[in-house]
């Protein structure tokens, strides 16, 4: 079904060190709202679907997802590959290294594992869809507020990027709904 081309879709550049800001980041690698729950939500949601085109925008936006999760991840790896042991001391990135040294593992801002509790698939495509879009809007806000926090201009291009693909994503969401809302219209009752 995919086809994984060794780039990442968008260039993460990453011009210092910085474990207290990986930390930060990490939120959207495995936090509630983040890329692997989107991934995952979406790609399981859409075999219930009631249109192909339905199906074909979750399975595009899923996919997407997890080349954001990649870039996501890899943001945090670039913040955190040359950081010394006094550089992770007394920052919010020392509690993960205990754990998982500069090793990515899916957990939250706060350290919270991710669990697939953060996701939903109801088998409702109107529930579905909406949830779907409330997700993109959290996402975008997160990702604003991560920019607000951010001084290395690398990190703030990509965060923009993402920033605007859950813009796009939700516009895709609110395509999907019409599309099933009209689907559902055409519908008899007798």
């Amino acid at each position: 079904m995919w086809i994984y081309e060794k780039k990442l879709e968008y260039p993460v550049r990453v011009n210092t060190t910085n474990p207290t800001l990986a930390a930060m980041i990490i939120e959207q690698f495995g936090g509630a709202d983040g890329e692997l729950s989107a991934a995952i939500r979406y790609l399981t949601q859409r075999w219930t679907m009631p249109t192909g085109k339905a199906k074909a925008i979750l399975t595009d936006v899923g996919t997407e997802e997890l080349a954001h999760w990649e870039m996501v991840g890899t943001l945090v790896y670039k913040l955190t590959k040359d950081a010394t042991i006094d550089q992770i001391k007394g920052t919010p990135f020392e509690a993960h290294y205990v754990n998982h040294g500069k090793a990515l593992f899916p957990h939250d801002a706060a350290g919270v594992p991710w669990t697939a509790a953060y996701i939903q698939s109801k088998g409702d495509p109107i529930s579905d869809l909406h949830e779907n879009m409330a997700a993109e809007q959290k996402a975008r806000s997160t990702y604003e507020w991560l920019i607000n926090i951010s001084d290395d201009p690398g990190v703030i291009d990509t965060l923009r990027f993402l920033r605007e693909r859950e813009v796009v994503h939700y516009q895709r969401f609110g395509e999907a709904l019409c599309l099933v809302q009209e689907h559902n219209c055409r519908k008899k009752f007798y």
